[in-house]
């Protein structure tokens, strides 16, 4: 078989390359094998991440027995928890551009044969799969696995507790020394937060795609069956290798399409349809966002996981995990079953061997939640482009919902407006020039979310914004208005006592003011300019396109 590594490793004009190459302690006969490329996200200030130095010991080990040379290479990470409600959230979304970068330079400049890549968290997962994407090598994804839920008073808590016990205090519905004890007891295990938050929602995303085996989104970090996966697909890169079957061959349009039906089936974070749009046109795929709707409408919500209900990962992994969730699925007849995996199985091979579902955690066909999905596209004179909503975790009474504007420019002022009183029930919240151009970087909203769920205006206020939300956020949120503000779209005309009108069921998002005073707004509408004194992030801002295109750069 001939190496693609063979540019850098064969002929006597290759001496000084073999030279550097046996400097890093390869050998003779290492020569002559495969160099597989292990993309590693280890970092000290990720709890996700911490522990994946280790992590990627038995993979290299598995890798050397079943021929290969390992390669191990770093990207960055941002944790999202930590920059949140501050200006460090406005680097998150576009670490995900460097972290493609990252991969697309360390493989191709070395010539690498294969990839593994151990993300685990937020933006890591997509611009890890969107530089593998770029490359279209062999790969197979194996994250570092889902954090244990915390403990309070006999409860299961997790990260969302603390940010909606801040609103509490605010409201004086809490002591601080209480919110102390939930903060201390929230986070007790490394891995990625323990609900279905964006990061899990991605790495559960992964089985369904194909690129990771199954478990991959649910066995805990701290479970010993988390090293039996990461041996396996150390074992697994070679044989894919071998085969030839590369990353694009398994990622198409179906394959997106079942991510889809997946994380719709199951209420997952809004942010995947932001990663999952830009994974789609980084393999080359034409993905309309209206196609997600039309898959939501005919999948049925099964499952509803933290922040939507008290159970957490580790108790999906005990119902079966993914797998479990996709036989239930397949009996309706909406994924695309022929398609080969990582696993080197067909996904109808992997529903076949899964356990049936318990019918609490992962309900039946017969008994969903909602006959349509966790998610909706939301379209209307507010949303030419749409937007996106969490219909898993919005309360019955709040899925049509009429209100007045309060709008606020940015985060900062809206949480303000929030814990100062200014927000009152049955008001619209409005946060704007927080898009991916906007912002820059299209800060999540957890804190603002979080404030008001914390301050009991869950289930009487709405909040609309340009920007995103995390995985963790609760509520009539409706996110990704598109176009945003700062590309003169209408979210940018709202103001203070307009209504609005949020009809989930039908998937319209509307100003309710007349049509000639909504033109007149329109045609005098100039965008508010940010002064952004980032070199990258006003780089940033001049490339990234729309969230209704995933917020990718402009090529």
């Amino acid at each position: 078989m001939r190496l693609r590594s063979d540019v850098v490793k064969k002929g006597i004009e290759r001496a000084p390359h073999r030279a550097l190459l046996r400097a890093c302690g390869l050998s003779e006969e290492d020569l002559n094998k495969p160099l597989i490329g292990i993309a590693n996200s280890y970092t000290d200030i990720i709890p996700g991440h911490v522990h994946l130095r280790e992590f990627v010991e038995p993979i290299k080990e598995e890798i050397r027995k079943a021929g290969g040379v390992p390669i191990e290479f770093n990207v960055i990470g941002v944790d999202d928890g930590i920059a949140m409600g501050h200006s460090g959230m406005r680097y998150s979304l576009p670490s995900r551009e460097i972290i493609a970068d990252s991969i697309e330079i360390m493989v191709n400049a070395h010539q690498l044969d294969a990839l593994v890549c151990v993300p685990n968290c937020d933006k890591i997962i997509p611009g890890m799969l969107m530089g593998a994407l770029r490359v279209n090598l062999p790969t197979i994804f194996v994250s570092g696995g889902p954090m244990k839920a915390g403990e309070y008073k006999g409860e299961k808590i997790d990260l969302i507790t603390v940010f909606e016990g801040i609103g509490k205090v605010k409201a004086g519905l809490m002591e601080e020394e209480e919110l102390l004890k939930i903060e201390q007891s929230a986070c007790p295990t490394c891995g990625s937060c323990a609900g279905l938050f964006t990061a899990n929602s991605m790495n559960c995303i992964m089985e369904a795609l194909g690129v990771a085996l199954p478990g991959n989104g649910t066995i805990l970090a701290i479970d010993p069956r988390r090293e039996v996966l990461a041996r396996q697909a150390g074992r697994l890169i070679l044989e894919l290798l071998k085969r030839d079957i590369k990353i694009r061959d398994i990622i198409t349009q179906e394959a997106i399409d079942d991510a889809f039906t997946l994380d719709i089936a199951m209420g997952g974070s809004t942010n995947t349809v932001l990663h999952l749009l830009a994974v789609a046109r980084e393999g080359g795929i034409e993905y309309d966002i209206k196609r997600i709707d039309q898959i939501s409408r005919r999948t049925p919500n099964l499952c509803k996981i933290a922040p939507s209900s008290n159970y957490h990962i580790e108790d999906l992994d005990g119902a079966g995990g993914i797998p479990a969730i996709l036989k239930e699925l397949s009996r309706a007849n909406l994924l695309n079953l022929d398609r080969i995996t990582v696993s080197l199985k067909t996904l109808r091979e992997i529903v076949e061997e899964a356990p049936e579902p318990d019918g609490e955690v992962i309900r039946r066909l017969e008994d969903p939640y909602s006959k349509d999905g966790g998610l909706a596209i939301l379209f209307g004179n507010l949303a030419p482009e749409g937007c996106v909503v969490k219909t898993a975790g919005v309360s019955p009474n709040m899925l049509t919902f009429k209100g007045k504007a309060i709008c606020f420019d940015s985060e900062e002022e809206a949480i303000e407006g929030i814990t100062g009183g200014k927000v009152k029930a049955g008001h619209v919240v409005v946060i704007r020039y927080e898009g991916p151009k906007g912002g820059p970087g299209m800060k999540e909203m957890l804190s603002p979310t979080s404030a008001i769920m914390g301050m009991g205006l869950g289930d009487k206020v709405a909040l609309i914004t340009d920007g995103r939300f995390s995985g963790g956020t609760r509520g009539a949120c409706v996110g990704h208005v598109s176009p945003e503000a700062a590309l003169g779209g209408p979210i940018g005309i709202v103001r203070d006592g307009d209504e609005i009108l949020i009809d989930i069921p039908n998937r319209k998002i509307e100003l309710l003011i007349p049509e000639d005073e909504f033109k007149r707004r329109m045609e005098s509408f100039k965008p508010k300019e940010k002064k952004i004194d980032s070199p990258f992030l006003k780089r940033y801002a001049k490339l990234v396109q729309s969230a209704s295109k995933g917020a990718i750069l402009e090529r």
